[in-house]
C-alpha cells in the first residue's frame, strides 16, 4: 500500500568530518589526494592544523533545535543513513557552515559524505544526511556530533539485504552476504506498483492501522495489519496481508506494499529486522526519491558528492 499512509568535494572529509585524520575516523576520497606526490625524496612540511571558527548566531540556532535520527547506543542495520532535520530550512548561503560542524567518526573508517536531501514531508534545507560510498561494515563503531548539542555513538550490527523481485514474485533474503531463503510475495498491482529501488527499513510494528482514504484511495482498505515493517513515508510497507495466503508467489494484488502469507511467514521476517536493514525491489516501475524514508542509496556516488554545501 504505498501510497496509503499518511560533496562536491567529499566533503574533504578530514576537514570536514575531523580535526586531523585517523584510521579511526574518515578516510578522504582517492579524488581529494596529490595527483604528483613528491619525488624528490624529502618529506612534506607538517600542515598546520585547522582551527575551528566559533560558531555564528545562525549556525548555533540551526543546530541548537536539530534531530538526529539514531539514537545513541542504538544497533542499526548496515544500509542506515546518518540523517540530520532541521526546525526551519537552512538557506543556501549557510549550510557549508552548518555543514562543517558536523563530525563523524567511524572504526573501521570509512568513506563518506554529507548530502543535502528533500525530504518528502518538509522544506528544502531542513535535511542533510550522511552516508558511506558503500553500505557500512557489519561491526562498525560510529559516532556523530552535530554542534555543541548534539552526541550520539551507534553500532552496524550484522548485514541483511533483502531484494524482492516484483516479476518472479520472490524475495531473497541474505544475510551477512549468504542466502537464507526465498520467499513468496505478492507486491503492487498494475497501476498501484511497489515503488522500485532501494529502501532502508525506518522501523517496525507489531500492527499499523491502515487506511485507504488518507491517500485517495477511496473505501478501498481500512484496516489493522501485522507484522509491518515501514519503509517509506509515503506509506509503503512490507507486513502481513491475507491475499498473500492465495496470490504470494504468483500475482501482484495489493496497493503498493509487499505482502507476506498469514501462515508464519510475515511473522519470522518481522522477527529479525531491525531499522537500516535494507530492501531492495526490483522490475518495479518508477524509483523511490531520496527523500521519501531513507531513499539516499538510489543516488550514484557521484550525485550524493554533489549534493554536499562543501
Amino acid at each position: 500500500m504505498r501510497r496509503h499512509l499518511g560533496a562536491a568535494v567529499l566533503g574533504l572529509l578530514c576537514a570536514l568530518a575531523l580535526t586531523g585524520c585517523s584510521g579511526t575516523g574518515l578516510i578522504p576520497d582517492a579524488a581529494a589526494a596529490p595527483e604528483h606526490p613528491s619525488t624528490n625524496g624529502s618529506t612534506p612540511p607538517a600542515r598546520p592544523k585547522p582551527t575551528e571558527t566559533p560558531l555564528s548566531p545562525a549556525t548555533r540556532a540551526h543546530l541548537s533545535d536539530a534531530s538526529l535520527n539514531i539514537a545513541d547506543g542504538r544497533h542499526v542495520g548496515v544500509g542506515m543513513p546518518i540523517s540530520l532535520t532541521f526546525k526551519r530550512p537552512v538557506p543556501t548561503s549557510e549550510r557549508a557552515d552548518v555543514e562543517r560542524r558536523l563530525k563523524v567518526t567511524a572504526d573501521p573508517g570509512v568513506v563518506g559524505s554529507w548530502a543535502w536531501i528533500k525530504d518528502r514531508n518538509l522544506h528544502d534545507g531542513q535535511r542533510v544526511d550522511f552516508r558511506p560510498r558503500t553500505f557500512w561494515k557489519p561491526g562498525t563503531k560510529v559516532s556523530v556530533s552535530a554542534g555543541p548539542d548534539i552526541s550520539r555513538t551507534f553500532t552496524v550490527d550484522r548485514s541483511l539485504v533483502a531484494t524482492v523481485d516484483v516479476r518472479t514474485h520472490r524475495m531473497t533474503v541474505v544475510k551477512d552476504g549468504a542466502p537464507t531463503r526465498t520467499i513468496p510475495i505478492t507486491a503492487g498491482r498494475p497501476g498501484l506498483d511497489t515503488w522500485n529501488g532501494t529502501m532502508v527499513v525506518l522501523d517496525k510494528q507489531r500492527r499499523v492501522y491502515m487506511d485507504s482514504r488518507t491517500v485517495n484511495l477511496g473505501d478501498a482498505y481500512a484496516g489493522y495489519y501485522g507484522y509491518a515493517v515501514h519503509l517509506t513515508t509515503s506509506g509503503t510497507y512490507l507486513h502481513e496481508n491475507p491475499k498473500a495466503n492465495t496470490h504470494a508467489g504468483s500475482r501482484n494484488v495489493t496497493h503498493g506494499c509487499i505482502g507476506l502469507a498469514s501462515d508464519g511467514t510475515a511473522a519470522r521476517f518481522y522477527e529479525q529486522i531491525i531499522p537500516g536493514d535494507v530492501i531492495r525491489v526490483t522490475n518495479s516501475k518508477d524509483t523511490v526519491a531520496s527523500g521519501n524514508g531513507y531513499g539516499d542509496w538510489n543516488l550514484s556516488w557521484s550525485e550524493w558528492r554533489s549534493r554536499s554545501a562543501l
